[in-house]
């Protein structure tokens, strides 16, 4: 079904059409039926299949039914500041002939910019829940105002530790019935129903195809190699397959800098991702990768949640993810919009629980391709002395800091055993 099927504002319309939609999404059409006369939801789907949209165009074409005088505040809840940003970005585009005031509040940067947002005025509040609730106990953001609440990527908000939070996030709105709420997420757990039970109203439950937790265009591939030669082998997959960008995934952030230097070594135009780095520095890579200054991102759960990439031709992950639920969400990262995609996973010694906790969830098995020589390529980073920049930083005394006996620590690497 197409958008400009829907009864909606001409203004929102032209907004959707300037972005490029036209075909909705099976989320979208599922959801926006139900959102768009004012029911609430709980949207278990994974992530690329376009909730972000479903939620923005919801928001978008019933505050346009509101009067000015009347206008209800709409928050969006979201676990981290890139996920924040991304979804700014798709609300300023889809709002281009609205005119609602859109901004975005998180941690990691100073409060000037953010303050001053609020003291302007926002239709629409996109933040962190630490963030949040921080300027509500301020003073300067009024909970009390809010008539539309968007909760995103719920599973991964109550992951995180973010339950406390957000239930006195909750407390300090408005009662239930008098604002329409929203819950999206890959999997509703527990903490994510107890939200629905207690502070939706009776919510429609929509589920997109279930039984198939990964996009349906993802190839997806598993190889069976030795921890030392994991390198030897994804060089030799870059090279016989040369994709036009890659994200490559750790599960440390020490692991992202040394295979990212050892890809640059390699000749690889490559950077690294990881939580600890300056949100300045965090937003600068993201967009110089978006535009293709470079080719190779390697980065973190944490790190990369949320972000968006438009064609990104391959996911590898270099160590398989340790919960299974984010195994989906690495691979969503590609084959986003209808474009398909590759997923290749390296499977070294001790993963085997792993790769059945994972297609246990999904419900399929990964397809086993064989690791021939012919495959492996040089690494010409082996041997090479690589300094870890969170090592050197840990060597310099700062106030507040670890103290020396803690700077002397190093991370440990995994220990495994074949598979």
């Amino acid at each position: 079904m197409e958008f400009n099927k829907l009864n909606l504002r001409p203004r929102l319309l032209q907004g959707i059409a300037d972005r490029g939609y036209r075909d909705m999404t099976a989320v979208q059409e599922l959801t926006l039926a139900e959102t768009l006369q004012g029911r609430d939801v709980t949207v278990q789907s994974q992530t690329g299949t376009g909730k972000t949209a479903a939620f923005l165009v919801t928001l978008l074409e019933r505050m346009l039914h509101d009067t000015a005088s009347r206008r209800k505040t709409a928050l969006v809840i979201v676990p981290t500041r890139e996920l924040a940003v991304q979804i700014e970005k798709e609300a300023q585009l889809l709002n281009r002939h609205t005119g609602f005031r859109i901004g975005s509040l998180y941690g990691g940067v100073g409060y000037a910019d953010q303050l001053e947002l609020l003291r302007k005025g926002l239709d629409i509040v996109i933040g962190t829940p630490g963030r949040l609730l921080d300027f509500s106990t301020r003073g300067n953001l009024k909970l009390k105002n809010i008539g539309y609440l968007v909760i995103d990527e719920a599973d991964r908000l109550f992951d995180m530790g973010f339950l406390p939070d957000i239930t006195r996030l909750l407390e300090r709105m408005p009662a239930r019935r008098t604002r329409q709420n929203m819950l999206f997420s890959a999997t509703l757990n527990r903490a994510s129903r107890r939200i629905c039970d207690e502070h939706l109203n009776r919510p429609v439950s929509i589920e997109v195809t279930p039984e198939h937790m990964t996009v349906d265009t993802i190839q997806q591939e598993l190889y069976k190699v030795q921890s030392h030669l994991k390198m030897n082998l994804m060089l030799g997959i870059l090279e016989t397959q040369a994709p036009r960008n890659v994200l490559v995934f750790t599960n440390t952030r020490h692991d992202a800098f040394r295979v990212s230097r050892k890809l640059q070594i390699n000749g690889h135009r490559s950077r690294h991702l990881t939580g600890d780095l300056p949100q300045s520095r965090r937003l600068q890579i993201m967009n110089d990768f978006k535009a293709g200054k470079f080719a190779i991102l390697v980065a973190t759960d944490v790190a990369a949640r949320g972000l968006q990439i438009d064609g990104l031709e391959m996911v590898i992950n270099y160590d398989l993810p340790l919960e299974r639920e984010n195994y989906v969400h690495r691979i969503g990262r590609t084959a986003r919009a209808g474009h398909s995609g590759k997923a290749v996973s390296l499977a070294s010694e001790g993963t085997l629980q792993q790769i059945w906790d994972i297609e246990s969830f999904m419900g399929m098995k990964i397809p086993v391709l064989p690791t021939e020589f012919e495959l492996y390529a040089t690494d010409r980073s082996e041997g090479a002395r690589i300094d870890d920049e969170s090592r050197r930083n840990r060597s310099r005394p700062r106030r507040g800091g670890p103290s020396p006996r803690d700077r002397r620590k190093r991370p440990q690497e995994n220990r495994t055993v074949l598979v």
